[in-house]
């Protein structure tokens, strides 16, 4: 039986670990955790989607922006270019 999930303790003969690997928690068990645990749970859980919620914004600014941002740049160098100039290619 391998694979076998005898309660908290994964028993797998076919992998050779440094020995027993504990299961984290299932979602909902307090157990009898702490309001500290619960919360350092919530912040841990914070600081890891916080990058990628960042960079989803980040992307979209960027994505939004970056041509507005070469257009009033090209509008502040002297000498002043006409708008039509801006915008075209060459």
């Amino acid at each position: 039986m391998a694979g076998v999930q005898v309660g908290r303790v994964r028993a797998d003969p076919s992998k050779k670990g440094k020995g027993k690997r504990l299961l984290p928690p299932p979602p909902g068990a307090g157990g009898g955790g702490s309001a500290s645990a619960e919360a350092s749970d919530a912040a841990r859980k914070v600081l890891k989607e916080w990058p990628t919620w960042a960079m989803k914004k980040l992307k979209t600014a960027v994505h939004y922006g970056f041509i507005p941002l070469i257009i009033v740049i090209g509008m502040n160098v002297e000498p002043k270019p006409h708008w039509t100039q801006l915008f075209s290619p060459v």
